[in-house]
Formats: structure tokens, C-alpha cells, sequence
């Protein structure tokens, strides 16, 4: 039967009910906290860019931030928001003081969208405006009003203070994690050097912007040569090199870390390659010269124009609507200071041309294998022998990239139920054989070598880095077992050695499979924990029964359907900024030393999670 169109069809919606309706549009997918773009992140930063531009504007040095379990709340110093105006600019669309270029020149915030789309977004949110002794509070609840207070006199403190709690029907079994929003405050600080936030207890500062974040997050024993600092008017970049394989970028406009990158990070990675070639007068490879790059780059742009609302990626081509385009002011800026400083400090010179000679042997040495690798590839037939991919080909370039899965698993009866239960439309499964091969002490050819690691890597199309990545995870699904375990650790170990950006960019994760299924008549519980099955068992009754899995070849595909989909469990693989790749992977991958024993010793009776 066909539908009736006419005038009752059309419908207009309030904001509230258009963003509870459509959420993707204003804060990308929703997600349960696991990875870093999930939506409660997002929430998170659009309450907090708006402190920010406070603080950009000159008011207020402090930012304080709260999180109480699945509470956040965000308290600044800055001007505060006029008190007549608080419910407006909370509850009504298009509404917000970032219109007036006079007031806020370069902010993140421009479309007046973000803290209504909290506001919709949360079970409860509650806004707190202190200005001149007078404070003026509103309550929400899914963005109808709860409670609009009068104005009362205060001995606060000028500044705005937002509480919200996401709403968890949305946002189901969501959690926040303190590493993600960690990050997250240390790249505030680095972009806006002298502001001070306080995140439960810590305290996070920069005084030297980029350097500071490049200095963090490459170790002095790894870097070929001193940092590379530089400053100029409405830009800022850092660069390095250091010993690992890939690049790995930093790219920031506004204070906003654009994680997608976009045209000012396009146009910083020609000016490097641009410089160099003509610094040295010769046409190196650019794979030559970016290898082991660790780079950041910092700029303002007049009224930015992002991709997307959650300005992930830059798309405007000028800095300023009567200026230069983003590619000649990032280009002229680099090749002249990056040139000056060349031929002040010769040594750096020096070191710089030799890496790129270094990465030069090695990719003439393995371009042989490469091209025996590529035809091994296609002779094993790799989308059916190894991989059973996705129905559509996903790659950086397509909507579905960021959201679809692959599952690397180890056996024939664990992949056949994941491929079995799986859904073909964004999740693909990878088959491996056996254990792979411990790779911490092999150079990059054994990637082309290795059958595996071979055809694992055509299969993420990774080989000339990230830009066509075909899956936004990559799921480890191994037994929870001591080889399960093992198979994990090497699988690790590859991506830290080789790919390490696949890890530093969050796409690497461990799938949580249930230990045990107990259940009666009535009810059926997967638990993943001993202590989960004791509660659950007094729960349903002692005479419940009990299965315990061994590996995941004894999961249903039925059962696997439900854990690999609306209810999958995963952890993030997470690199600590302060430790050291080289000294992590020599102490867990390489020689038996002494110092492994007893670490292996000690924490033999702790079940406790190690975070990579």
C-alpha cells in the first residue's frame, strides 16, 4: 500500500526533539565511551571550547573540570554570560555572542549549536552563570526546563558553570575514561600556553605550547635531533624526527584538535617536503622524508569552516575572508623560518639529511620483497582465503570508513562464528594461522616476509600510512586464555613497531568476550568476571546452570551475535605518554631478563588491567 502524502505528512519538530531525533548531525555517532570521537566526548568539548574561548579572549586563567562517574562538570572564570540571556542561549538555536566578530575574533564555536545539543543530549543539564555578584541558574532535563531560578546576589567569582549528565537511553552503558579526557585537557593547555585546568585533582599547564606536547609524547633517547620550535603570528608548529616507522601529526585551528586533519594539515605536510627538497636541492621520495616525522602545527583562522559539527576537520581555504589561502600562508611561513633555521643550526641539518638517507637504503632494500609481497597477496586471494570483508569496500574517502570493523581472530571454529554472527554490512573478519611472529627485533621487511603480516596489512591497505585505512577499528578477538593472551601481545607489539599511529589514533582494540553463561528457565546472563558469576548466581538461584568458555570456538554463533554488535564490549588499547615504546617493547618482547621474571613473579596473583 502506499503512503499518503499531503499536508499532515509534514512535520516540523522542536530543536529539542530534532537533535534527540537526529543526534548524529550535531555530535557524530553516539557510542558508549570506548573510543575517543564517541559522542560523550563530544559533549564534553562543546561546554568546554566555549571556556576556552573565553580564555582566548583574555578572561579568566582557570578552568576547572569534575568528572563524578557519568557526571561532568565545568567551571570557568571568564565574564560569565549575561544574566537576561542564560536561557537563551541554552535553549534557543542559533543563539550565542560568537556572531559578533568584535567580541569573539577566532573562536571554535560559531554556529550557536553546541551547548544546546548538550542540553537535549542529557538526562539532566544545569547552567550557572556568575556575573557582578549576581548568579543566574537554569535546570534541564532532555532539554525541557526543570527549574529557571531567579537571580539571587553571590560571593562567586565571574564565570560559567555547567553540570550535565548524558542521557544514558541515548548513550547506553556509556562510560568516560579519564586517559581520553586526560589527553584531551593536556591539548587545551598546550594550545593556550599560561591557562591552568584542574581535572580531578590534576593539574595540567604549558608554557611552551607545541614543544611542550612534542616533548611529551617523544621521549629525548627517541628523536634524532632537538625539537624544532617555531613561532609566528597566528601559527605555531614543532617537528621532530624520531626512530619509529609512520608519521605521526598533531594538527590544531582555534584550540580545536582537528583529529581528521583538513586543508592546514594537507598544506603543512607539503611545506616540510617543500623545504627540504629545496634546502638539500635534491628531489627525495616523500616517503623518505616523512618517515618517522612527529610533527605538530597550530593555526587561527577568521570564522573557520569545519566539515561536520564536531569540527574534526578543517575545510576553509583562506585564513580570513579578504586573506591569503590557508596552502600559501602555511607554505610561505615554513619555507622561510624552517630554511632560516637549517642554515643556523647545520647539525640538525646534518642529522635531518642523513634519516632521510637512512629511510632511503632501506626502502630501495625492501622494494624487491615488496613487489614478491603484492603478488603473494593477490595469489593467496586474499578476500576469501583470509579476509571475508565487508559487503562494501570502505576507505578514508567514504562515509563508512570510521564505522566499519575488523575482527582479527585466531582458528577456524572462532572465525567461523564471528563470520557467521557478524554483520556483513560494516564488520569483516581476519583469519590468522596460528601464533604470529614475535616482531620486536625485525626491520620493516619482515612485514612483506611474513605471510601473515603480509596480507593483514594489505587487508587495512596501511602500507603507505593511515590516509586509506579501511576500517576505524581493529578488533584483537582472541581466547581469554594464556595463548589467547600471547596472540595479543604480538599482534600489539606489531602495530607499536610498525604502525604505531593505528594505536596513537585510536583504532586498535581488544574484544571482551563473556567467561561464563549462567542461566535458569527464566533468564540467561553472560558474566566476564568470577566475581560477575557469583552475584549473578545468587541473583537466579544456585541451582542455575553454569557453562564456562573456554575460547571463543565454543560461542554460538547466535551468542556471538549479541556480543559483537549492540552489546560489544571493547577495550581501547591505549599508549601512556610517559612511557617509552623502545624501553615498553624491550621489557615485554624482548630477552628473558631477570627484571621480567620478577615483574612476571610478582603480578602473577593480580587480575588487574594492563593498559598499553
Amino acid at each position: 500500500m502506499t503512503a499518503v502524502y499531503n499536508e499532515d505528512t509534514i512535520k516540523t519538530l522542536e530543536w529539542k526533539e530534532h537533535i534527540r531525533k537526529r543526534p548524529g548531525m550535531y555530535i557524530g555517532k553516539l557510542g558508549d565511551g570506548s573510543s575517543q570521537d564517541d559522542g560523550i566526548y563530544v559533549l564534553l568539548k562543546e561546554v568546554f571550547d566555549n571556556s576556552i574561548d573565553e580564555y582566548m579572549m583574555g578572561h579568566g586563567k582557570k578552568i576547572d573540570v569534575v568528572l563524578d562517574k557519568g557526571s561532568i562538570k565545568i567551571r570557568d572564570y571568564g565574564r560569565g554570560i549575561p544574566l537576561s540571556k542564560v536561557l537563551d542561549v541554552s535553549s534557543k538555536m542559533n543563539t550565542g555572542a560568537k556572531y559578533d566578530s568584535r567580541v569573539f575574533k577566532k573562536s571554535v564555536g560559531l554556529n550557536g549549536v553546541g551547548i544546546k545539543a548538550v542540553n537535549a543530549l542529557s538526562e539532566k543539564f544545569v547552567i550557572k552563570s556568575f556575573r557582578e555578584k549576581s548568579v543566574k541558574e537554569v535546570e534541564y532535563s532532555k532539554g525541557n526546563v526543570i527549574a529557571n531560578k531567579n537571580i539571587k546576589q553571590t560571593k562567586e567569582k565571574n564565570g560559567t558553570e555547567i553540570f550535565f549528565v548524558p542521557d544514558e537511553s541515548l548513550f547506553n552503558n556509556y562510560h568516560y575514561l579519564e586517559d581520553y579526557i586526560g589527553e584531551m585537557m593536556k591539548n587545551y593547555v598546550y594550545l593556550n600556553t599560561g591557562l591552568t585546568i584542574n581535572f580531578n585533582g590534576k593539574k595540567f599547564y604549558s608554557k611552551n605550547g607545541l614543544l611542550d606536547l612534542l616533548s611529551e609524547n617523544i621521549k629525548e633517547e627517541n628523536r634524532r635531533y632537538r625539537i624544532i620550535h617555531l613561532r609566528g603570528e597566528d601559527i605555531e608548529i614543532a617537528l621532530t624526527h624520531g626512530n619509529q616507522y609512520g608519521e605521526e601529526y598533531y594538527s590544531f585551528v582555534n584550540g580545536q584538535h582537528t583529529t581528521q586533519g583538513g586543508t592546514h594539515l594537507i598544506s603543512f605536510r607539503e611545506a616540510i617536503a617543500k623545504t627540504i627538497r629545496d634546502f638539500y636541492k635534491k628531489d627525495y621520495e616523500l616517503a623518505d622524508i616523512r618517515t618517522s616525522t612527529v610533527a605538530a602545527i597550530s593555526i587561527k583562522v577568521h570564522e573557520p569552516v569545519f566539515e561536520s559539527q564536531t569540527k574534526t576537520k578543517l575545510g576553509s581555504k583562506k585564513i580570513a575572508p579578504d586573506g591569503q589561502t590557508v596552502r600559501s600562508f602555511i607554505l610561505d611561513f615554513v619555507s622561510n623560518k624552517l630554511e632560516v633555521f637549517l642554515h643556523k643550526n647545520p647539525k640538525i641539518a646534518e642529522e635531518i639529511q642523513k634519516k632521510i638517507q637512512d629511510s632511503e637504503k632501506e626502502r630501495k632494500a625492501i622494494s624487491g620483497i615488496k613487489r614478491l609481497a603484492r603478488t603473494r597477496a593477490k595469489k593467496a586471494n586474499l578476500h576469501n582465503k583470509k579476509l571475508r570483508d565487508c559487503r562494501i569496500h570502505y576507505n578514508t574517502k567514504k562515509k563508512g570508513a570510521k564505522e566499519s570493523t575488523l575482527f582479527i581472530t585466531e582458528g577456524d571454529s572462532a572465525s567461523g562464528s564471528i563470520t557467521t554472527a557478524r554483520d556483513v554490512k560494516t564488520q569483516a573478519v581476519f583469519s590468522l594461522k596460528g601464533k604470529p611472529l614475535n616482531t620486536y627485533t625485525h626491520k620493516k621487511k619482515v612485514v612483506y616476509e611474513n605471510e601473515e603480516f603480509n596480507l593483514l596489512q594489505a587487508a587495512l591497505n596501511i602500507e603507505d600510512g593511515l590516509e586509506n585505512l579501511r576500517y576505524g577499528k581493529i578488533v584483537i578477538a582472541t581466547d581469554a586464555d594464556v595463548d589467547g593472551m600471547h596472540i595479543r601481545l604480538l599482534l600489539i607489539t606489531f602495530f607499536l613497531k610498525f604502525f604505531p599511529d593505528i594505536i596513537k589514533n585510536n583504532h586498535l582494540y581488544i574484544l571482551q568476550t563473556p567467561l561464563f553463561r549462567v542461566r535458569n528457565k527464566k533468564n540467561t546472563v553472560y558474566c566476564y568476571s568470577e566475581k560477575e558469576k557469583q552475584n549473578t548466581v545468587i541473583k537466579l538461584g544456585k541451582t542455575s546452570e553454569i557453562t564456562r568458555f573456554k575460547g571463543l570456538g565454543e560461542i554460538s554463533p547466535s551468542e556471538f551475535k549479541y556480543f559483537i554488535n549492540e552489546n560489544i564490549k571493547l577495550d581501547p588499547v591505549i599508549i601512556n605518554k610517559e612511557d617509552s615504546i623502545s624501553k615498553m617493547l624491550d621489557f615485554y618482547m624482548g630477552k628473558n631478563t631477570p627484571a621480567r621474571q620478577l615483574f612476571i613473579i610478582e603480578n602473577l596473583e593480580k587480575e588487574e588491567d594492563i593498559i598499553v
